[in-house]
């Protein structure tokens, strides 16, 4: 009987035609694997950080406060939620590359749409599919991933995740430059809809085929360390999804940043995540997976809580990059240890992982705009601050078992 790793490696030669007898060893297999990896975190990245310059104009759309704003924003990690412990369940039964197409041509669809939405009630559904589609690429690509990093036998998942940051960049980048140089916000949403459809058509071909797994539970519920994991997820989530969806309104209000420019913070963040991810596998194996979360839980708070407290922008952006460079590591990390706990198979670990991460992209938003509207958008960011650096007294724990 052929193990799971031939058939994957076969199946990986199959579908990419054209190559030599000599060129199909592992590392040739695997070429195509990787980059349908990458492409697939890229485009969760840039779907969800083109999201991020636009809450301004969203807020100005709709006329809301903090408080109506926040709960809207609730809806985006509602969908998180729903769809991850979904793609965690239909993952073995249908494949990474149909839920990941799928998912990637309904965020090029209602990207746009959430562009042009002019009630609470349209945005808040606009961003539960949204939220529910990149929820759904996230633990595809994720699985896929791991797949990929256990058959290469050496560490890969920081890179991928390198790749999400890029997408993140560029997403926040491109979508703040386009808006900034005068274009409509429904236009520059068009274009990055544009760019997912090409990115989920590069990625198609190289997804490995691999074998139906088992029928397993349509509800994955975490258990045993899967749960710790998952919950450390949610705060370094939490701090990211502050940075993605207050933080231009940070700098707006409460910094003197012009509107037009304030999408720049999360840029800076998504940069800084960008250059620690390619590193980070080589700083694992230098100061060990424990000495990394426990400075990127504590440096991020240092960060958020400088940045917000501090008015002077060669403060705050120095504070901001810093926050990003310490946080960049935590979920490849985090994942990594759900690939390879014992209490759970893997793929469902994955997705129970990210669903109670994802819970802070689900609760973040909306406690920090009711935080904000009762005691202000800076002191709601030092309390965020305190919880993430009180999160890192679990780590020990969760790295020994």
């Amino acid at each position: 009987m052929r193990s799971h790793q031939e058939f994957v490696l076969q199946q990986a030669d199959i579908h990419a035609p054209g190559r030599s007898q000599a060129d199909q060893g592992p590392a040739a297999s695997l070429r195509a694997p990787k980059r349908a990896t990458q492409l697939s975190l890229f485009i969760a990245g840039f779907a969800l950080s083109s999201w991020a310059p636009l809450v301004p104009f969203a807020q100005q759309r709709l006329g809301a406060d903090a408080a109506t704003l926040g709960s809207v924003l609730l809806c985006l990690g509602l969908g998180a939620v729903i769809g991850m412990p979904g793609a965690g369940a239909l993952v073995g039964r249908v494949g990474c590359k149909a839920l990941i197409v799928t998912a990637g041509l309904i965020l090029a669809t209602v990207l746009p749409l959430m562009a042009m939405a002019s009630t609470a009630f349209s945005l808040g559904l606009c961003l539960l599919v949204f939220g529910a589609a990149t929820g759904a690429i996230d633990v595809a690509a994720n699985v896929h991933g791991t797949e990929v990093q256990r058959i290469a036998r050496q560490p890969l998942m920081s890179g991928f995740h390198g790749l999400y940051s890029i997408g993140g960049l560029v997403g926040a980048a491109a979508m703040t430059a386009i808006i900034a140089a005068g274009a409509s916000a429904a236009a520059a949403t068009i274009a990055a809809g544009l760019v997912i459809a090409l990115c989920v058509q590069l990625a198609a071909p190289g997804f490995l085929a691999l074998p139906p797994a088992k029928t397993g539970p349509l509800l994955i519920v975490p258990r045993g360390i899967v749960v710790g994991i998952g919950l450390l997820a949610m705060v370094i989530f939490l701090a990211e999804g502050a940075m993605l969806d207050w933080s231009a309104l940070l700098l707006s209000r409460e910094k003197g940043v012009d509107q037009r420019f304030a999408g720049a913070g999360y840029s800076v963040f998504a940069c800084a995540m960008t250059l620690i991810r390619f590193v980070g596998d080589r700083l694992v194996t230098r100061a060990g997976e424990r000495v990394v979360l426990i400075s990127g839980f504590l440096i991020t708070a240092g960060g958020l809580a400088l940045a917000a407290w501090s008015s002077n922008l060669a403060v705050v952006y120095p504070a901001v990059a810093f926050a990003g460079l310490a946080a960049g590591n935590v979920v490849p990390i985090l994942f990594s240890l759900a690939g390879r706990q014992t209490v759970m198979p893997p793929s469902q670990a994955i997705a129970a992982a990210s669903m109670l991460g994802y819970l802070g992209v689900l609760l973040g938003p909306a406690v920090l705009g009711y935080a904000a509207h009762a005691v202000g958008l800076v002191d709601a960011f030092l309390w965020l601050a305190g919880l993430v650096a009180l999160s890192a007294v679990a780590i020990r724990l969760v790295v020994r078992r």
